[in-house]
């Protein structure tokens, strides 16, 4: 584990990605009261239900993991590690804001606090997903968005989407590493993980690694807890186990999709075991809502904020919740099946 830097061509990618992330880190170190004090993660989920928003200020750090087990061959050059540029986004002490503060103090008095990890589609980068993301964060998640090293938008030579076969690996790969970082006794991150509530996301091809890190016989880690998808479909030659217990599913899908069409979304869905829940978007398609579009966006941040509260902070209030947010005339429709 490094902070961001490197030579070569994967360093001109590394500082591609430095860049990109400058752009979404609106808000230096230290910003805003620098003695707010931390309060119990109890009252700030409360005031959160109370609000309808999160109530956490939001910490961003990006750390680049390498896993030298594996490889990945970049268009000429010999092939190396798998390098994974991260952008993790905390729970940080401080007024809530829609900024995100760079290294900002984690709010550990109030920790520790889930962990989801989250894969961007392909040819992005986790930059387009940052109002999502940092509402996760904002209701009292650790978020950790890799960047996969072929199918990002700033690959030297071009996204290479038949990585993604590699990509279940590298989301496994980032959870035993944001793991390690919250075992030790000293740095940002340190006991900031509750390693027994972890849950993997992602849109698009990045839904397709979620689902096969949670569901592949190939691919499970049972580490995970629950699972996002978000216009997902499975893995090329994916064969799901489902396991018992299997990991509850919320399944998103915009009915207007041409890229991953709905009944992708269906066929999974409707082979997984209780409990799962299936959020139609009514018209929408394939990444704006889950990006920009609104109210989609909204209704996303809601539905998938209190399917985790659910799930993986065992909140039985927050089944209602999940009902309400997800049933919105004209906009979208909820198939609950817990």
């Amino acid at each position: 584990m490094t902070l961001l830097g490197g030579t070569g061509s994967l360093g001109a990618l590394i500082a591609a990605l430095a860049s990109l992330l400058a752009g979404i880190v609106v808000a230096p170190s230290g910003a805003g009261p620098p003695h707010a004090p931390e309060r119990t993660r109890a009252h700030v989920r409360s005031v959160a239900r109370a609000t309808h928003h999160g109530a956490f200020a939001v910490g961003i750090r990006a750390l680049t993991f390498v896993d030298r087990s594996r490889t990945v061959h970049y268009p000429g050059q010999k092939p190396g590690p798998r390098t994974l540029v991260t952008v993790i986004r905390y729970p940080a002490i401080g007024p809530a804001s829609s900024v995100d503060r760079r290294g900002a103090t984690p709010a550990r008095g109030a920790g520790p606090f889930p962990l989801v990890v989250f894969g961007h589609g392909f040819a992005v980068t986790p930059g387009p997903y940052a109002s999502l993301l940092q509402a996760w964060a904002a209701a009292g998640y650790v978020v950790a968005e890799p960047i996969f090293p072929l199918g990002n938008a700033h690959a030297p030579g071009g996204p290479n989407e038949s990585d993604i076969v590699n990509q279940p690996r590298d989301m496994s790969f980032v959870i035993s590493h944001m793991l390690t970082l919250s075992a030790g006794h000293r740095g940002l991150f340190a006991g900031l993980i509750d390693r027994r509530e972890i849950a993997v996301s992602g849109q698009s091809d990045g839904g397709e690694t979620a689902l096969a890190v949670a569901y592949d016989r190939s691919f499970i880690d049972r580490r995970v807890r629950a699972a996002v998808i978000l216009s997902g479909a499975q893995l090329p030659g994916a064969g799901f186990a489902f396991p018992t217990p299997s990991p509850p599913l919320l399944a998103a899908q915009g009915t207007a999709d041409t890229t991953n069409r709905p009944v992708n979304t269906y066929d999974f869905f409707d082979l997984a075991p209780r409990p799962k829940f299936l959020l139609k978007l009514l018209g929408a398609q394939h990444l704006p809502p889950y990006t920009t579009e609104q109210p989609q966006l909204g209704v996303v941040e809601r539905v998938t904020i209190a399917f985790l509260d659910r799930y993986l902070e065992n909140e039985p209030q927050a089944m209602n919740r999940i009902v309400a947010s997800g049933n919105v005339s004209g906009v979208a429709a909820l198939q609950a099946d817990p």
